[in-house]
């Protein structure tokens, strides 16, 4: 095995703040993660924490309150919004460029949808492999990379544990995605975004036994994955999740893995 701990951060778009609670409760208990493999919300939370940020100071650069400083309605082709808020964050904000310049390894998960399959990027520019991981597909034009389009990393793989799943021996997961029940909806945008969480929701419960510890709060379910309003709430609960994890692990803040 070349690392210890490694984390892997699922995407969940606005519910990704629940992650940087996970990461701040982990941190507590001397738990810090060796490598971290992402997809969409789950690899900026990764990236900003593996460029030296912690957890809150993530919080701080993403939480911006309004939806409308992440994405702006477009009329382009490929998508009915443009990801440059999203952007512009990380531009401002990391300061690796590159995959090699982090201070942890980090693999970003997006979908090829030319050749249908999952890429696991490690190495190379940054901010591109981020942004086509987050690219929601329908929602988001692919973005282009050496002339192969990539949608959002969750199609084909919401809760990436591939990528170093043989590289360390204590696998700590973080999903943000439940589905839940909705009432009906005939908005073409909401049944897109449902559409996409009901495809990538079921990841948690299929790899479950492949994680040493998973957390995946249910009550997750009840906020919108493009509704960052309820910010603070959402940290509370990944942080709440983890802390009872750890404790059915018999972890405690001074014992750890």
């Amino acid at each position: 095995m070349k690392f210890n701990t490694g984390l892997v951060l699922s995407g969940g778009g606005s519910r990704g703040f629940a992650h940087l609670g996970v990461i701040e409760a982990l941190n507590e208990y001397g738990i810090f993660p060796d490598v971290i493999s992402g997809t969409s919300a789950g690899s900026l939370a990764g990236a900003l924490y593996a460029d030296g940020y912690s957890p809150r100071e993530i919080f701080g650069i993403m939480n911006t309150k309004s939806s409308l400083d992440y994405f702006r309605p477009t009329m382009t082709r490929g998508g009915l919004m443009k990801i440059s808020g999203v952007i512009k964050i990380l531009q401002n904000n990391l300061r690796a460029k590159s995959f090699e310049e982090l201070k942890i390894p980090l693999f970003v998960t997006a979908t090829d949808i030319n050749n249908g399959k999952a890429v696991y990027f490690s190495s190379g520019p940054l901010i591109d492999a981020l942004v086509a991981s987050s690219s929601i597909p329908v929602l988001f034009r692919p973005t282009i990379i050496n002339n192969i389009q990539y949608v959002d990393g969750g199609v084909l793989d919401n809760l990436p544990i591939k990528p170093i799943e043989d590289l360390c021996s204590f696998k700590i997961g973080s999903f943000v995605n439940p589905a839940g029940t909705e009432e009906r909806n005939t908005s073409v945008m909401h049944i897109a975004m449902r559409t996409f969480v009901l495809s990538m929701s079921k990841e948690a419960d299929e790899k479950s036994e492949r994680f040493d510890i998973l957390v995946a709060p249910k009550e997750l379910c009840n906020y919108g994955i493009l509704d960052p309003e309820k910010a603070e709430e959402m940290f509370t609960i990944g942080y709440n999740a983890t802390v009872k994890k750890l404790g059915e692990a018999g972890i405690s803040r001074s014992s750890h893995p």
